[in-house]
């Protein structure tokens, strides 16, 4: 009989698997194991190295439910198809990052017609998960959508479809789209200026779940495609909408070996959005990923787009060899510098900035990107964090909050933490089923 006393939450990892198991009723993590991800054959391999890690810690894990995510196998790919790229091909990128995935194509489609051969390369290299089509404000011109539809079926992509754009649009699309398996979501961009989410989030999720998973071949066993509930990104990112219900406005930033996240949950203030020159609404929940600032794939690219020449070298070792560990002094300094780049680079292009500018009212301020200057919690997540030397979050995350020059809308004052014990995964995944052991989780986070 399964233990009702405690949960295994786990998380695939494209890296490692990491598992954790937590009490319900303290609301705390009592157990936790790792493992290389056994993607060579079959990611429930490691997982068991994990459990019987946790059984050796604490008898109860071998009867505990399972709740799991998983970015392992290349996580949730998502091609986004949008009316054009300035607003709604621009919104439907920004959905898909906030539903756990990896933009991999963006198409604009306007000025395309069904039979137009462009549209037999999407998802020929880019080899996307889903297709997120998106297109129009509810009650315009349906055009450019439905032939958006005809064209992704005409040019040969049989995998899943999301749909959120021009309601009015339906009909005609799900016409087009009848041999694919689909589903349909609100329009992101149901009117000029709103930016609308959440149906499509659980769309993507949805579609994850029931094609993406068993899609990759992870796994033989039918047990993995039961535990997992989402994509590790959109997990991670209900458990920073947990924490931000109980700590106030909330930044967390994971430094990875290919790509740095940025997920924030900022209460906005109306007033305050009309002084932004976004043409898509800036939303409450927000997830950006830079692919171009990690720790090991993405360092050299990384020291490059921070111009620190003299850390070109070691960028070079750490890209060869995505295994590497830090021994050393030098080492060990070397990494954090490669990380405070990454936050640095990665909190900025999240947050954008403010800046006078002189129009014909005389001079204003205008913003961009997201305004974290009031968040009250700064998290700091990956490797290099959890792993580094005593201090290594004042020296890693120091330089990116405080008043900073250049107009940049960084955190002014917030606490700092580390997520040492992968809290987030494990609250977003349990706040569903057990949402007082998710807010237990969190407040120990923040400290409360």
């Amino acid at each position: 009989m399964p233990s009702p006393e405690v949960t295994i939450c786990v998380d695939f990892g494209s890296t490692f698997t990491k598992a954790a198991l937590v009490d319900l009723t303290a609301g705390r993590i009592v157990a936790q194991a790792s493992h290389p991800t056994t993607i060579d054959t079959d990611v429930l391999d490691g997982y068991d190295a994990c459990l019987a890690a946790l059984v050796d810690a604490d008898p109860r894990a071998a009867g505990a439910d399972v709740l799991a995510c998983s970015s392992a196998g290349g996580g949730l790919r998502i091609a986004v198809v949008g009316n054009e790229e300035l607003v709604t091909a621009e919104a439907g990128r920004r959905v898909a990052l906030s539903s756990g995935g990896r933009v991999v194509e963006v198409v604009a489609a306007a000025g395309r017609v069904p039979e137009d051969a462009q549209w037999r390369v999407l998802g020929h290299t880019t080899r996307p998960d889903v297709v997120l089509l998106t297109g129009g404000t509810d009650g315009g011109n349906t055009r450019v959508v439905v032939g958006a539809a005809q064209g992704i079926v005409a040019g040969g992509w049989s995998g899943p479809v999301v749909f959120a754009g021009n309601a009015d649009a339906r009909p005609e699309v799900e016409e087009a789209l009848a041999g694919l398996p689909y589903v349909v979501a609100d329009n992101v961009v149901p009117r000029i200026g709103v930016l609308a989410p959440e149906s499509a989030r659980r769309a993507i999720r949805e579609m994850f779940l029931a094609h993406v998973i068993g899609g990759k071949h992870l796994s033989e066993r039918a047990d993995f495609t039961a535990m997992v509930t989402g994509a590790t990104p959109d997990v991670v990112l209900t458990g920073v909408e947990v924490l931000a219900q109980t700590a106030g406005d909330v930044v967390v930033v994971d430094v990875g070996g290919a790509t740095t996240d940025v997920h924030s949950v900022v209460r906005l203030d109306p007033e305050e959005a009309n002084l932004s020159r976004e043409v898509v609404a800036t939303t409450p929940v927000t997830r950006t990923v830079e692919g171009d600032l990690g720790m090991r794939w993405s360092a050299t690219s990384t020291v490059a787009a921070a111009g620190l020449d003299d850390l070109a070298g070691a960028a070079v070792v750490r890209h060869a060899d995505p295994g590497f560990l830090p021994r050393t002094d030098e080492e060990y300094a070397e990494d954090e510098a490669i990380a405070r780049a990454a936050v640095s680079l990665a909190l900025r292009r999240h947050a954008g900035r403010s800046q006078v500018v002189v129009g014909p009212d005389g001079r204003v301020v205008e913003r961009t990107g997201k305004d974290l200057r009031e968040v009250d919690l700064l998290v700091g997540s990956g490797g290099v964090l959890r792993h580094g030397r005593p201090g290594v979050e004042e020296r890693v995350l120091a330089g990116s909050v405080g008043e900073v020059e250049g107009g940049w809308q960084l955190p002014r004052a917030p606490r700092v933490v580390v997520d040492r014990d992968y809290v987030l995964a494990a609250a977003g995944l349990l706040v569903e089923k057990h949402p007082e052991a998710a807010y237990r989780l969190v407040r120990h986070l923040a400290g409360d």
